[in-house]
């Protein structure tokens, strides 16, 4: 007879293997046991009826597929990976990129001590994809070899928490981790590798498929927490909505706030909880007044408020022909051009020159405003800064899309692949123009598009970081400066808004200089989880419907003059 009643601790959650379970009953105690912040697993059930049975209001049946790999049929990969390597997790800097890895995608994340303690376990094997150029970790998974866990007759082993840096350059990071991992235990003469997948996941479902996993008839059963609350609240309302607007829409859901879709193509709905009813626009609602949503409207108008609260400003004018922008070039080196009101980095020409097509460049802005601004060029990183209540919740570095060349692919092509990444990992958000402004940022590279860059060459092919063009998002929150929160909290202040993202130009997010660039009255909080912006958007909205406990803290954290501006 083998072991019995079998549950490993894998630091996000303990895997209970549910046929070495006595009883539906003594399963269903083990994982009433389950701590807080923890995701515990009920693998291999093979009658979920008869398991609910036992807890029926504390556990539920998880819509994921189980398949299988037959590790005597698997065929390795013909060629190994491109650009990055996979190898075994080695020190706790990896263990750290991981939980990053975790975040970005709302997995839960493990003490990076735990990887640390188990790196030379029998049983768990974690690998990781690294970045031949950079050293960045950019994908990991790991796997449990049941025998050398619990004496498993079968030989079996299982694969958990794949994932891959959602901005990655590089493709088949999935694929390459899951060779290698059943590499690794076919050479130890394991018979199979098992997983979970959600019902939905088309595109790893795909890639099971393709690598030889099939189907198998056992089932997957958890227990009824906030982390699982999407998977047993029921569905969703029934309209596609975008990132933005999905990201509030789920979280007012997890806390029974009653959701209204107006027009989901726009973001447009109505949130309703205890008598209070607010209509919102992704992130702008109504407690935004008309009149800060005019001020940040207008650019102008922005600069000339914050710079009266001591705002650190750029040089700046209104200018209404080519030749005036030409004329202010004759004070600076470089300037930008944009127009006065406008969004998602529309019509904005950066890092202009004498030798660049100033008229060109006024045409453009001049299509989305008739107003046109000629600004001071500010050599930095893009940080966008997110304020709710006048408390920063967020902060992230923007930086511009660029590609890298891999000796054979034109410039256009890479653009082409790095367009379809960006726009898979945002919702369909995020796309490289292929315009005017791309084809000067090319040129003063001496690239043209089609050109083929070396095998691993840099381009640089947006000189605006807007997320819309492509550009990629990088969490700060915990390393920005105390005086950049401090702006960015002024800046809310005067403009009297409760929600904004303020954009600085600053020469490094750990630094205190800074020159203040725009607000925006709504801005995307899915852009930076795993960050609580959401959570603490309704938490403005509704604050009624903030759990008892947190309540509690924060009236004892403002009581002790606690100001938590991060």
């Amino acid at each position: 007879m083998g072991p019995t009643n079998v549950g490993l601790d894998c630091g996000w959650g303990t895997l209970h293997f549910a046929e070495t379970y006595e009883s539906a009953e003594a399963l269903a105690e083990a994982m009433r046991s389950e701590g807080p912040g923890r995701r515990d697993i009920a693998f291999y059930v093979e009658e979920p009826h008869v398991m609910l049975s036992a807890a029926p209001l504390e556990l539920f049946l998880d819509p994921s597929h189980t398949f299988r790999l037959d590790l005597s049929a698997y065929e390795p990969a013909d060629k190994p990976p491109q650009g990055y390597i996979v190898r075994r997790l080695t020190s706790e800097e990896d263990a750290e990129a991981v939980n990053r890895i975790y975040s970005s995608r709302g997995m839960v994340v493990v003490r990076p001590d735990f990887f640390w303690r188990r790196r030379d376990s029998r049983a768990f094997t974690y690998l990781v994809a690294e970045d031949e150029a950079t050293g960045a970790i950019i994908g990991t998974v790991t796997g449990i070899d049941h025998a050398r866990a619990f004496d498993d007759p079968q030989k079996g082993t299982s694969l958990w928490c794949l994932a891959v840096d959602p901005q990655t350059r590089h493709s088949g990071v999935g694929e390459a981790l899951v060779r290698r991992l059943a590499d690794v235990f076919k050479a130890r003469g394991c018979a199979t590798l098992d997983l979970s997948v959600l019902h939905d996941n088309d595109l790893a479902i795909q890639l099971y498929e393709k690598l030889g996993f099939e189907r198998l008839a056992a089932y997957t059963l958890k227990r009824k927490n906030p982390i699982n609350e999407r998977l047993f609240a029921g569905p969703a309302p029934e309209v596609d909505l975008n990132p933005y607007a999905r990201i509030i829409v789920e979280e007012a859901r997890r806390r029974g706030i009653d959701v209204e879709i107006i027009d989901g193509a726009n973001g447009y709905f109505r949130l309703t909880y205890g008598g209070r009813s607010l209509r919102c626009r992704e992130s702008l609602s109504e407690m935004t007044s008309a009149v800060a949503m005019s001020i940040c409207d207008d650019k102008a108008v922005t600069r000339g408020i914050v710079e009266r609260a001591g705002i650190e400003v750029p040089d700046e004018i209104e200018a209404t022909t080519a030749d005036e922008a030409r004329g202010f070039l004759e004070q600076h080196e470089r300037i930008v051009l944009k127009p006065a009101r406008g969004e998602q980095g529309r019509g904005i020409s950066v890092g202009l020159t004498a030798e660049d097509d100033i008229e060109a460049a006024f045409a453009r802005a001049r299509e989305v405003c008739e107003r046109v601004l000629v600004e001071e060029f500010v050599e930095g990183d893009d940080l966008r800064l997110v304020v709710i209540d006048h408390r920063v919740v967020a902060a992230a570095v923007r930086k511009a899309a660029r590609v890298f060349g891999d000796g054979t692919s034109t410039v256009k092509a890479l653009i082409e692949k790095q367009s379809r990444r960006r726009a898979a990992a945002t919702g369909g958000e995020a796309s490289i123009p292929m315009d005017a402004e791309t084809e000067r940022c090319l040129r003063l590279q001496g690239f043209e598009m089609d050109s083929v860059p070396d095998d691993g060459r840099e381009v640089q092919v947006r000189r605006t970081a807007n997320l819309h063009t492509g550009g990629t998002i990088h969490d700060v929150t915990d390393h920005v400066h105390p005086a950049l929160v401090d702006a960015a909290v002024r800046i809310s202040r005067a403009i009297d808004i409760p929600v904004v993202g303020v954009d600085l130009m600053v020469p490094s997010h750990r630094e205190a200089d800074y020159r203040f660039i725009e607000a925006n009255e709504r801005p995307g909080l899915a852009n930076h989880e795993p960050q609580p912006t959401a959570e603490r958007f309704i938490d403005l909205l509704f604050p009624l419907s903030v759990p008892h406990a947190a309540r509690q803290a924060r009236q004892g954290s403002s009581e002790m003059g606690a100001t938590c501006p991060a």
